[in-house]
């Protein structure tokens, strides 16, 4: 590290000595020669400071693989360290995976992409619990699939949907002993689809992302909203109190008054002109239409932000009201970028589209503070809703095919569509048909593109300080030439380019010697990158690493009740061999708390069934 003192020091008495000497030489005399005076004090040299940004170290130090492939088999992850364990949850068996990583070597593993050294205990849970309402009563729920884990000390949470996916889901608490096993403490009541579960630094409360998405056909859409469960010397309460999307709702607005927003159509006019994006069938409203995704937290626990994919927007909780701001993100102009849209050259080419915007829609969110002021940071994937009953996702060709939506684009865009190579090539590109075409003529004049292929640093009130731009797709070519933006059920290259790219899925944040890093994962091809956040407004990228052997030949389909199913000519024989496929989280482990005094990074892999540990060091 720099040494600061000593060099401001060296500074100021350097100039001090050529103050001196300026005024000593401009003082001209001819007088004798004074004695020569005693010798003055060594200087100390300054410690020597290290360029930014540092560069890191990646290595797989361990790997569990749960044989499962294509069945989200290793998704979120979590790390408890009074016993060492990692935490993931096992989609496809409906548990959580306990693995220890006690003996986690400090050398990389002899081979990083089939290495299986890491063992684990299942973890179960009941799939029917009994939970208390307001008045005190007590009833029987069903559960089923189990989303999200968060563990706080010894204090594990587990986030469980109900029976139905669209009814109210529960919250399972568990007091965790030093082997990572779990006493069950209660079960609490949330909201429609509980997609994801937090703690706050404090401890003090536990928080609920209800994502609340429709039913297939569109005729059962409940309500997103936010769970807020209050803990006291680890004991969850009774009751879950929720910030609703409705008359929880605020704007900061000065301009605005409460009777500007009293209703649901007045909400939806302002969010609406601010950049929100709704998109759903008749009837729809602000409530069912917004889909709390992913929650992160200031340091002192008082606010609270929760990504909603799906509008592009960010909304900003008050823990202490009890209130919400959503916040629309704005479009990335992909005219002032290049990016790849089309996935039937299978080679990456770059190319900008005045006209076309991404929106940024990020899926995890995780926050870090800088001056004492918050920052988040999102991993941008983009998201469609795209259901039997509605759905918003077109391609930019059949805007114009008559046979589809039989509508024009713009003079402008309608030049580079031609221009780029028609429909295998900017025709190919996914787009949304709620926006675009803002007067209703039925010429689309703007082209918006789920996803912003990056990840971007947001200030504490939502304002954009840094996009990593089209980094991750110009890295990830340099790399992998043809496999970039290649899909994680098959090894074919360049084949999610039309789509939302490589996706950037996961995100977390850590400290490693003085300096702030954000660790980003893509869906698709399984890029991981590392930023250099330390400064938000100054950023640097630092590495990239890929643990995938792209030479392997497999193919699976995760929409098949069985992915590998050979009759629907499915082969998995060797998928195996092939590394580590759809990161879904990222878990940080600083030093201070690793099992091996080093900061690991835990990547549960959805498409693989794995999760992988990386220690991340200076060089």
């Amino acid at each position: 590290m720099i040494n600061n003192n000593n060099n401001n020091n060296n500074y100021k008495v350097g100039v001090l000595a050529l103050a001196l000497s300026m005024a000593l030489t401009g003082c001209v005399s001819d007088g004798d020669d004074g004695e020569q005076g005693t010798p003055g004090v060594v200087g100390f040299d300054g410690n020597d400071g290290k360029n930014l940004p540092r560069a890191l170290d990646v290595e797989i130090v361990g790997r569990f693989a749960t044989g499962i492939y294509g069945k989200s088999a290793a998704e979120i992850v979590q790390f408890h360290k009074s016993s060492n364990s990692a935490f993931a949850i096992n989609g496809a068996s409906n548990q959580i995976e306990v693995i220890s990583l006690t003996n986690l070597s400090t050398t990389q593993v002899g081979n990083p992409i089939a290495d299986e050294s890491l063992t684990s205990n299942a973890f179960t849970f009941p799939l029917s619990v009994s939970v208390t309402n307001s008045a005190g009563i007590e009833r029987a729920m069903p559960l089923a699939a189990v989303n999200s884990i968060a563990i706080k000390q010894n204090l594990l949470a587990i986030a469980v949907e109900g029976e139905i996916k669209q009814a109210h889901g529960a919250i399972l608490f568990y007091h965790l002993n030093e082997l990572g096993e779990g006493t069950f403490i209660k079960a609490v009541e949330v909201g429609a689809l509980p997609d994801m579960v937090t703690f706050t630094p404090d401890g003090s409360k536990a928080l609920v992302a209800n994502e609340g998405e429709p039913s297939t056909d569109y005729t059962h859409d409940p309500e997103g909203s936010i769970s807020v469960i209050s803990i006291v010397d680890s004991i969850p309460s009774d009751v879950a109190k929720t910030i609703n999307l409705s008359t929880d709702m605020v704007f900061s607005d000065d301009n605005l008054v409460p009777e500007d927003f009293d209703t649901d159509a007045k909400r939806l006019a302002i969010l609406s002109k601010a950049g929100v994006k709704f998109a759903g069938p008749p009837g729809n409203t602000v409530a069912k239409d917004l889909e709390p995704e992913y929650i992160t937290t200031s340091s002192n626990s008082k606010m609270a932000y929760v990504s909603l994919q799906e509008n592009n927007a960010i909304g900003i909780i008050n823990l202490e009201e009890l209130t919400i701001e959503v916040k629309a993100l704005g479009y990335k102009d992909w005219g002032k970028y290049q990016l790849d849209f089309s996935n039937k050259d299978e080679v990456p080419e770059f190319k900008n589209i005045q006209g076309l915007y991404g929106m940024y829609q990020p899926d995890t969110i995780a926050s870090y503070t800088w001056n004492d002021s918050t920052f988040i940071v999102s991993a941008n994937e983009g998201d469609a809703r795209e259901y039997d009953g509605f759905s918003e996702e077109v391609r930019v060709k059949d805007i114009i095919d008559v046979d589809e939506l039989n509508q024009t684009l713009s003079t402008e865009l309608q030049s580079q569509y031609d221009e780029s190579g028609g429909k295998n090539y900017l025709g190919r590109l996914k787009v949304t048909t709620a926006l675009g075409d803002e007067d209703k003529n039925g010429e689309f004049d703007k082209l918006f593109a789920y996803g912003a292929r990056s990840f971007s640093i947001w200030d504490k009130n939502v304002n954009l300080v840094f996009d990593s731009g089209d980094d991750f797709g110009k890295i990830s070519s340099a790399i992998l030439g043809n496999n970039f933006n290649a899909a994680h059920t098959k090894n074919k290259g360049d084949n999610r380019s039309d789509d939302k790219g490589g996706e950037p899925e996961a995100i977390d944040v850590g400290e490693i010697a003085g300096r702030t890093y954000a660790f980003i994962a893509q869906e698709r091809a399984g890029d991981l990158f590392v930023y250099d956040v330390t400064n938000p407004f100054n950023t640097a990228f630092v590495t990239h690493y890929n643990n995938r052997d792209f030479t392997v030949d497999y193919e699976m389909d995760d929409d098949l009740a069985d992915p590998c199913d050979s009759s629907e000519g499915m082969d998995c024989t060797n998928v195996n061999k092939a590394g580590d496929l759809g990161p879904e989280s990222i878990k940080f482990i600083s030093a201070s708390d690793s099992p091996t005094s080093k900061p690991l990074l835990i990547v549960g892999n959805e498409v693989s069934g794995t999760v992988t540990v990386y220690q991340v060091t200076e060089q």
